[in-house]
C-alpha cells in the first residue's frame, strides 16, 4: 500500500531545530508524531532513518512517512464510480449525486460515498480511511471535500474553525421572498421529539445563513446561499423558518409535486490547500433535475 509522505527542504531559518520541534511548528500533533514513531511510520533525513532529537541543518531533506491508517469495519469498500473533480496526494474534491449518503447509516449501511471512497482507495492501493471535510445530506448534491490522510484532515479542521473553507449553494424554495438578499440569523437545535430534525429554538447554537435571490418563477424562487456557520440541516431549517422551505424537502415542509428530493446543490467550494500552500476554487453545474426547474 502507498503510505502518505511529506517532505521538506530545510532552510537556514530552521537550522539547529530538533526534528520534533520542527514538526510541531508544521502542525503535526504529538499524538501523530507518537504514531509515526511506534505504529509503522518513518522519519528520514537525506535518506537515512533518524531520531526526532536530530538537529536539522540547512539543506537537509526531511521526509516523514505516516503509518497506515485503520479502516473502520463498519465501512466496507464498494466498487461505486466516483465523480472526481480534482485529486492530488492530499485531497479529493468530489461531486456527490442526490440520493447517496455521505457516510453509512443504520437505514443505508451500503452504497454511501464513504463506501465508494474505500473501494477507490483499495483499487489504487492508498493506505487511508475516509476523512470527510465537508459533509452533504443524503438528498443534497454537489461539491464535497475529502482529506486523504488524518493529518491533512487535522489541518482542514483548523481552517474550518477559522471559517476559511467556503461553500456556496444554490437552492429552489417555495414562494417569493420579500427581501431579495439578506441574512437569516437564528439559533438551531435538535427538535425535542426527534433524533433527526432540527429547528430554530432559543437554546440552540448560533447559526447564520446569507442569501441572494437569483431568479423568480410563478410559485418558487432560485437562491444563492452561503453559510457563516455549519449547523446540521442549517439551510433547510433557516429557509423553513422564514416561510420558504426547499422544494422537495418534505421533512421541513417543502412540497414534492415538482421534485422528490430537496432542491439544494453545492455549486462552489474554495479552500486554502494546506500542503501546496495555495488557494483553490471549484465550481459545479446544477444537477440536471434542478436545472430542469428553470425551464
Amino acid at each position: 500500500m502507498n503510505l502518505y509522505r511529506m517532505e521538506w527542504t530545510i532552510t537556514q531559518r530552521s537550522e539547529n531545530k530538533k526534528i520534533k520541534n520542527f514538526l510541531h511548528e508544521n502542525l503535526i500533533s504529538r499524538r501523530t508524531l507518537k504514531a509515526i514513531k511506534f505504529d509503522g511510520g518513518h522519519i528520514h533525513v537525506n535518506g537515512k532513518e533518524i531520531d526526532v532529537r536530530y538537529l536539522l541543518k540547512a539543506g537537509d531533506i526531511l521526509e516523514v512517512t505516516f503509518p497506515p491508517e485503520d479502516i473502520s469495519e463498519k465501512i466496507q469498500g464498494e466498487d461505486i464510480p466516483l465523480d472526481i473533480v480534482y485529486e492530488d496526494s492530499d485531497v479529493l474534491v468530489l461531486n456527490k449525486p442526490a440520493g447517496m449518503n455521505t457516510i453509512p447509516s443504520r437505514e443505508h449501511p451500503k452504497g454511501s460515498l464513504a463506501n465508494a471512497i474505500i473501494g477507490y482507495y483499495d483499487k489504487n492501493q492508498i493506505s487511508s480511511t475516509v476523512h470527510i471535510v465537508t459533509r452533504l445530506d443524503r438528498q443534497t448534491s454537489g461539491l464535497l471535500l475529502v482529506a486523504k490522510h488524518r493529518h491533512v484532515h487535522h489541518l482542514f479542521t483548523i481552517q474550518q474553525n477559522k471559517k476559511t473553507v467556503k461553500r456556496r449553494y444554490e437552492a429552489f424554495v417555495e414562494g417569493r421572498l420579500d427581501n431579495k438578499q439578506g441574512s437569516i440569523i437564528a439559533p438551531i437545535g435538535r427538535k425535542s421529539d426527534s433524533i433527526i430534525e432540527r429547528e430554530v429554538r432559543c437554546d440552540g447554537k448560533y447559526a447564520s445563513t446569507h442569501y441572494e435571490v437569483l431568479g423568480e418563477y410563478d410559485e418558487f424562487s432560485h437562491l444563492s446561499l452561503e453559510l457563516e456557520t455549519g449547523r446540521t440541516h442549517q439551510i433547510r431549517v433557516h429557509l423553513t423558518h422564514i416561510g420558504h422551505p426547499l422544494l422537495g424537502d418534505d421533512l421541513y415542509g417543502g412540497k414534492v409535486d415538482r421534485l422528490e428530493r430537496q432542491a439544494l446543490h453545492c455549486v462552489q467550494l474554495s479552500f486554502y490547500h494546506p500542503i501546496c500552500k495555495k488557494e483553490m476554487n471549484f465550481l459545479s453545474k446544477l444537477a440536471e433535475d434542478l436545472h430542469q426547474l428553470q425551464k
